[in-house]
């Protein structure tokens, strides 16, 4: 076990007992347990001393003996609608997967870009960041790797060998497909994590709820722009490939194609099921104004479409279906439980009242709101390169909503994209499971990923404050 692993596990437990026996108040009677609670969350949540999702169960232990909130309340969070709207997401995705719907979907839409090396990049680019909306980033970038790596080997295998306009595009190719599925994320409330984090906390704790559609509105052409300026400055700036040509591009999609055969039943049904999804989640404000009675909610229209998977058969003399429930130890269990204690923590904030202290301590200074906000983001963004996303949404938005209440500015203004930065790391390979698995590939080493990287860790910066001060109070 690493070293750091060993002096989190050990340094948590001590600090929240230091911290629950102060001669004295931190903050207050009731929140100071709070805190001792959050600093121990975040020093295994920094450290992954254990698993993240372990560490989101301390609240369902710890909020109950401290008397900070009963275990009904605090366990509420861990079964709250976003938690289901994801579940539901994820059992799709899963559907996505199991039929390869999701591998023809990509070959598609790289076929469709162009063969010539730079449409090349584009194609996978695109094709990631869109798969990136609906499943996991980690599983869009599992399935492009093997697709990039079949034509990065007809440029080693060519008659010039590996030149270094070769190199460019492999490492255009690498790094784009992971910088696309962090930004494609960011596009759907279902996309990320940390974007159903803050949908949670807005509807938990300020009933504030932003429908699917909403959402859409700001994150699908943010995705786009911030897709866009990765592929400008991959290609055309830093590692360009100029002069490069090949063909043979053409022909590794079209076997890949072949491999999957002409369309199936299956995945005609998994793709009619997710458009159906799709259609009512856009339109669901619409058919609320038309059928009153019905009353749908986005949690509603994911969980109808996770029981059509299981529910529905393809063959129904075979008892065939398209999911069965054995399938589900594939999905992501842990990070339905990581939002619950992300919910939990926020509302033992919120009730101890510290929340409110921090919007006190705002409101009584003369602190100027853009510059605030731009920390923030600045802050958010540099610091989701070392930890979780998704752990550090869930300690710092409550409190990014505080300062929002002191600085007297809609709660949204600042929390849209501080959250949407968490989703903007593009440095270090350890920031994000997509630069991880392109990392491993062996064809990027650590300082080309971070000399790009902070190129575009800063324009993401500069984009969210542009989003701040002009975009939101347009659309919220």
């Amino acid at each position: 076990m690493e070293k750091s692993k060993i002096t989190g596990l050990i340094l948590g437990p001590i600090a929240f007992f230091i911290l629950t026996n102060l001669p004295f108040n931190l903050v207050s009677e009731t929140g100071d347990p709070v805190i001792a609670v959050a600093v121990w969350m975040l020093i295994w949540w920094i450290t992954e001393a254990v698993s993240i999702t372990v560490t989101a169960l301390l609240p369902l232990l710890l909020f109950p003996i401290l008397k900070v909130l009963p275990i009904a309340e605090v366990g509420a969070n861990y079964g709250s609608p976003i938690v289901f709207l994801f579940f539901g997401g994820f059992v799709m995705a899963l559907a996505l997967e199991k039929v390869n719907l999701h591998k023809r979907i990509a070959l598609n839409i790289i076929r469709l870009t162009g063969t010539t090396p730079n449409k090349v990049v584009l194609g996978f680019m695109i094709a990631t960041g869109s798969l990136s909306m609906w499943i996991s980033n980690t599983a869009s970038t599992v399935v492009m790797l093997p697709i990039a790596l079949s034509v990065i080997n007809l440029l080693i295998n060519d008659e010039d060998g590996f030149t270094k306009n070769d190199r460019n595009f492999a490492l255009s190719v690498m790094l784009g497909i992971a910088f696309s599925a962090n930004a494609g994320g960011v596009a759907t409330v279902i996309g990320t994590p940390p974007n159903s984090v803050l949908i949670g906390l807005l509807e938990n704790e300020y009933n504030i709820e932003i429908s699917f559609l909403r959402w859409m509105t700001l994150g699908l052409p943010f995705s786009i722009i911030m897709v866009g300026i990765c592929y400008v400055v991959l290609v055309k700036w830093m590692y360009p490939n100029r002069g490069l040509q090949f063909n043979a591009s053409k022909e590794v999609i079209q076997t890949e194609l072949q491999k999957l055969g002409p369309t199936s039943g299956k995945e005609k049904m998994v793709l009619a099921i997710f458009g159906i999804t799709v259609f009512l989640w856009i339109f669901r404000t619409l058919i609320n104004s038309i059928f009153p009675s019905l009353g749908l909610s986005d949690t509603m229209i994911s969980i109808f479409a996770a029981i059509t998977l299981f529910a529905v058969p393809y063959n129904i003399k075979k008892g065939d279906f398209i999911i069965q429930w054995g399938d589900t130890s594939k999905l992501a269990w842990g990070i339905l439980i990581l939002f619950g204690g992300g919910l939990a923590l926020a509302k033992g904030m919120s009730t101890s009242g510290i929340v409110d202290m921090v919007a006190n301590a705002i409101a009584s200074s003369d602190i100027s709101i853009l510059l605030t906000a731009s920390l923030l983001i600045l802050l958010m963004l540099f610091m989701t390169e070392l930890m979780s996303n998704v752990a550090l949404v869930a300690v710092l938005a409550p409190v990014v909503a505080g300062i929002a209440i002191g600085l007297d500015v809609p709660i949204l203004y600042l929390l849209i994209p501080v959250t949407i930065a968490s989703s903007c790391a593009f440095m270090l390979p350890m920031a994000t499971p997509p630069n991880a698995i392109v990392f491993a590939s062996g064809y990027v080493k650590v300082p080309e990923m971070a000399r790009v990287g902070v190129i575009l860790n800063l324009i993401a910066v500069g984009l969210l404050i542009l989003v701040f001060q002009f975009v939101l109070p347009l659309l919220f």
